[in-house]
């Protein structure tokens, strides 16, 4: 079994994590590793699957959660780990060093410092699975089935790559589909017909003119965004077409519940019919709530979340939650994933301050 120290740098620990081979599905050599790293003293540890949980329990009358996934994306020839340079400019390229095993390196480093001295909170970590597959697989959602105590809490840090920013909340996610009739012709008497795809014109009219709105929350300046993803229809090269499917994503900001969100769309595509494919609510940032205020004076500011992140998961439990983790989230996914030790650094000293002072 690979060993992990979670005593050791948080910048080691990430080579480390990240030296642990964890495709979405194959999560469990790491999730051994990491549940043996986790037996540290004053603390509960559960196992639920390829997910391990912690948690301290001093009474301190508040508790952050901080959660992070295990899995990475299919590996693309970066593995093992890479370092280049070095000192305040090295850093470490491989699978998952920015999404997201640096940020549960940070997370480690804080389960085994709240082991030698009580923190000013109570702190539980949640290291899940199957994040990076389709929402039914993600391990906080058994999680939240199963051991619905243990995500429980005053605010939810969720580690996943933000630049070292706290990123607060996130937007709601939806897509849909309009599909346009028409009557099949040969193309040679095409009058004889009456072409769908033609008919998505007007369609895509509404949506190239569509004005999104910015709203500011808690000081968070949230960007919505209607665009087309996917357009299809045809019969063959000589037939005008008496279908076409048109596929939309809105992200909307969390000031809109899923009803809103639907009936605003609605509103804006009068005329045609909306089949909801698949829907996430937003999440709100929550700042002015204690325990994510501290975080933030500590971090030294916050900005909106554009896009959809397990945050929205916590919100729905009743809490403010945050993106906080090293690493360029533009880099996550890709050959080139690489994240800055300076970075890793600076993330752990952020959490440290605002869990010990």
């Amino acid at each position: 079994m690979a060993f992990l120290d979670p005593h050791s740098d948080p910048v080691d620990l990430t080579a480390a994590l990240v030296d642990i081979r964890s495709v979405s599905g194959e999560e469990e050599e790491i999730a051994d590793a990491v549940h043996a790293a986790l037996q540290l003293p004053g603390f509960e540890v559960r196992r639920s699957g390829n997910a391990v949980l912690a948690r301290t329990s001093f009474g301190l009358g508040s508790r952050t959660v901080f959660a992070g996934h295990l899995d990475t994306v299919p590996v693309n020839e970066n593995l093992p780990v890479r370092r280049t340079g070095s000192g305040e400019d090295l850093v470490l390229h491989g699978c998952g060093t920015v999404d997201m095993k640096g940020g549960d390196a940070v997370l480690l480093h804080l389960a085994a410092l709240a082991a030698e001295r009580t923190p000013l909170r109570d702190l539980t970590f949640v290291f899940y699975d199957c994040e990076e597959v389709d929402a039914a697989r993600n391990g906080l959602g058994r999680i939240e089935r199963d051991l619905p105590e243990w995500l429980q809490g005053d605010l939810a840090v969720v580690g996943e790559p933000s630049n070292g920013v706290i990123e607060a909340g996130c937007q709601g996610t939806m897509r849909f589909e309009i599909t346009l009739t028409g009557e099949r012709a040969h193309t040679a008497r095409g009058w004889m017909g009456r072409n769908a795809i033609h008919g998505a014109a007007d369609v895509l009219a509404t949506l190239r003119d569509y004005q999104a709105r910015t709203v500011e929350i808690d000081g968070c300046e949230y960007r919505e965004g209607l665009q087309a993803v996917r357009i299809g229809g045809g019969v063959a090269g000589n037939v005008v077409p008496d279908e076409c499917v048109l596929a939309v994503n809105f992200r909307f900001a969390p000031d809109r519940g899923v009803d809103d969100a639907q009936n605003h769309l609605r509103e804006v595509f009068a005329g045609h019919e909306l089949s909801f494919v698949d829907v996430s609510p937003g999440a709100l940032p929550g700042l002015t709530a204690p325990a994510a205020a501290e975080l933030v004076e500590a971090a030294g500011g916050a900005r909106a979340k554009l896009g959809w992140t397990d945050v929205a998961r916590f919100a729905a439990l009743g809490m403010p939650a945050v993106n906080f983790g090293p690493g360029d989230p533009t880099l996550a996914h890709t050959k080139q994933e690489h994240a800055y030790a300076s970075q890793i650094t600076e993330c752990a000293r952020v959490l440290r301050e605002y869990c010990f002072g």
